[in-house]
């Protein structure tokens, strides 16, 4: 589909879905969001529903002003995923001794490694970041805010750790059989404080009294909040990376020992965030982009669309589409809150829909259970003048904090 237009006060909505189908408090969110005077565009993703701060699904385009809230907490969260030269046929049938040995690698929930991770030791660590680039990132910790430091040592632990909520590890099979590795994680409780942070200085500047919503304050260019939150937005987004990075190194590390007869080689790492801001021209204008549950779709810029636990998922090509602003969903979109799964769904709906899938089964992640996202396939279909599908995945294994 195309977009529809929805009017809003500065700019009008453009929405990759039906605005009928909307929750309503989100579609609140997105007019609050268009009546923002530095404003020079919106788009909404198929994949929208509420977030705290700012609409999961949205992209949002502003001249000389940036929102942390509508960034998140989670700064620079996104994707990764790697085709290996594994099959089908050299999975076991019982797959949860290899699950086991990636939950024993990788900490999951509020886990993290009792010792930094050695990333000279990480299988495929080189290719995401040179030595020099990983001493260089560490060495701008001193430059980041006052009210984070002491978190050195844990944000260190941390790094190569996935987490809790909607982030998870996969083993996938492509639709020719071929295995690929899929993660999905961000910057980590750093990432959150530093957040935190900034999104509490923007609320008390004199300049975001009068807005419609104190979770919309911004920073304002050529201030010293912007300089600061600048550099800390982009320090959390590089740790996201880097996050990611270990992660996956250590994923095939795990797979490479599991597999050892099978001499497992892999493809290029496919990265992206969702959950971040970038410096982008459109109509002239130097634009802060931020993609709130949306990965960039630029002309061929890969990207990954996840659907749920217990669905497929995508790896896709950007057609450059500037109406959205080079932008397509990140994955399902949830359709009912945590709250509303817990109620709605017993530990037998969640072994019922990840029938075939090594995973967790229990209460603690029916909150995650497919029901509770779109149909990864409808919201696919929905942007077919952003992204070209590349592959379809199916999980095998699924890892959840």
């Amino acid at each position: 589909m195309s977009y529809v237009e929805v009017p809003g006060e500065q700019v009008p909505i453009r929405m990759w879905t039906d605005p009928a189908g909307v929750e309503d408090v989100a579609m609140a969110q997105l007019r609050n969001v268009a009546t923002l005077p530095w404003i020079k565009g919106l788009a909404v993703m198929p994949d929208v529903h509420y977030g705290k701060g700012a609409t999961v699904g949205s992209v949002i385009a502003m001249k000389d002003a940036v929102c942390p809230a509508a960034v998140g907490v989670d700064i620079g969260c996104g994707m990764s995923a790697v085709k290996s030269s594994l099959t089908a046929n050299d999975l076991p049938g019982d797959l949860s001794g290899l699950r086991s040995r990636i939950e024993q690698a990788i900490p999951v929930g509020r886990g993290m490694h009792g010792e930094p991770v050695d990333t000279g030791r990480v299988y495929g660590f080189g290719s995401t970041a040179s030595p020099e680039g990983w001493s260089d990132f560490w060495d701008r910790f001193d430059t980041v805010a006052d009210a984070v430091k002491f978190r050195r040592e844990r944000a260190l632990q941390q790094m190569g750790t996935l987490g809790s909520g909607n982030h998870f590890v996969e083993v996938c099979l492509d639709e020719e059989g071929a295995v690929w590795l899929m993660l999905h994680s961000g910057s980590r409780n750093i990432g959150k404080e530093l957040a935190d942070h900034h999104i509490g200085v923007a609320r008390d500047l004199e300049h975001n009294q009068g807005l419609v919503d104190a979770d919309l304050a911004v920073f304002l260019a050529e201030t010293p909040e912007m300089g600061a939150y600048r550099n800390d937005l982009f320090w959390a987004q590089e740790y996201a990376k880097y996050n990611r990075a270990v992660m996956m190194g250590l994923l095939q590390e795990v797979v490479r020992g599991q597999f050892r007869k099978a001499k497992v080689t892999f493809g290029e790492v496919i990265s992206c965030h969702h959950n971040y801001v970038s410096e982008e021209r459109y109509d002239g204008m130097d634009l802060l982009v931020t993609r709130k549950g949306a990965i960039r779709a630029g002309s061929g810029d890969y990207g990954i669309i996840p659907g749920s636990m217990g669905t497929g998922s995508y790896i896709v090509r950007g057609l450059g589409n500037e109406k959205s602003f080079n932008s397509a969903s990140h994955g399902a979109g949830r359709r009912m809150s945590r709250n509303q799964a817990k109620k709605r769904f017993s530990t037998q709906d969640l072994e019922d829909q990840t029938r075939g899938v090594e995973c967790r089964k229990d209460s603690g992640v029916v909150d995650e259970i497919p029901s509770a996202y779109k149909p990864i396939e409808q919201v696919i279909q929905a942007q077919t003048d952003l992204v070209e599908v590349v592959a379809k995945l199916k999980q095998v294994v699924c890892v959840k904090g």
